[in-house]
């Protein structure tokens, strides 16, 4: 078997935080867990093309908040609040809970690693070759501004009897350092061979806390000296 780490778990609770934010007792936390699977279910279901590459979940005692992040705020927002307001109040019957929804927009979709696989699922599901997608990925990604991009797919590709592995990367993955601001996806193309599986990889630079910032100055100036300032006694 193959030691991966899936990078925004290595980075959780260090450089990431939770994507979901409550407590609960042992009787209630799998129906709550079970309840935040099916909010974020429908929300992906509902609006699938407004691009939102993820939904954070805050619980307070009253009511439950819902973030999400998407390249298309507009989609959801529709004609003065309509659509937000109708998914609320399915959302409500879902859970029957109060909900309150939080649209953030994501400011650089094109270096953001869940809708990198979303795309190239959806191109191939209209049948593009698997092999130009990945290079018109890996380009795209490089240009917005990325310092590197990986691409794996997975299953029956080009329609082939036997599964295997493809897979591309340009510039830097330093996968094993919590330095580097590594953004991950993954989506499935449902294909009429069979799903193949899509991860991406992008490396969106250093984190800013470790960017020169006070704190790093901080840690250095209280750092060890590696030699001792006493004299040792013989």
């Amino acid at each position: 078997m193959g030691q991966k780490v899936r990078p925004t778990g290595f980075r959780v609770g260090i450089m990431e935080d939770w994507r979901s934010r409550w407590y609960a007792s042992k009787q209630d936390f799998s129906d709550l867990l079970v309840e935040d699977f099916k909010i974020r279910k429908y929300i992906k279901t509902k609006h699938g093309n407004a691009g939102i590459p993820k939904v954070e979940i805050e619980r307070t005692r009253d009511a439950v908040k819902v973030i999400l992040f998407t390249a298309r705020p507009g989609v959801i927002i529709g004609k003065k609040g309509a659509e937000v307001e109708k998914l609320q109040e399915e959302l409500q019957k879902l859970t029957g809970r109060r909900i309150d929804i939080k649209i953030e927009e994501v400011n650089r979709p094109e270096i953001n690693a869940q809708l990198i696989a979303e795309d190239i699922a959806d191109q191939l599901q209209r049948r593009v070759s698997f092999r130009r997608t990945i290079k018109r990925a890996q380009e795209s990604t490089m240009e917005a501004g990325a310092k590197g991009v990986k691409v794996q797919l997975s299953g029956r590709l080009g329609g082939a009897e036997m599964s295997r592995t493809e897979q591309g990367a340009a510039g830097s993955i330093p996968l094993s350092t919590l330095r580097a601001k590594i953004d991950y996806g993954f989506a499935e193309a449902k294909t009429p061979q069979g799903h193949i599986g899509i991860k991406v990889w992008v490396n969106q630079g250093d984190y800013l806390k470790l960017e020169g910032s006070a704190d790093g100055h901080d840690a250095q100036k209280g750092e060890v000296s590696k030699k001792s300032k006493r004299p040792r006694k013989r």
